[in-house]
């Protein structure tokens, strides 16, 4: 495995574990980004915006998180 192939593992994970907690970790969210994938940008995406659907009153600092991940589209 080389470096790049361990960035997208340890990008895979943190995404899934993000994706399975109702309400994920600051630390995992800001750890994912720091090094996320291009490619895996629009799946964390919807990973997100998965998390305020149903939420009738999201958090103002997830969607504030949904903005600057949007924005670097």
């Amino acid at each position: 495995m080389n470096g790049l192939e361990a960035r997208a593992a340890i990008s895979q994970l943190l995404l899934d574990k993000i994706r399975e907690d109702r309400f994920p970790s600051n630390t995992h969210m800001a750890m994912l980004e720091e090094q996320l994938p291009r490619e895996m940008l629009e799946e964390y995406l919807e990973v997100l915006m998965d998390k305020v659907e149903d939420e009738p009153y999201p958090s103002i600092t997830m969607l504030r998180r949904i903005q600057r991940v949007a924005d670097s589209f």
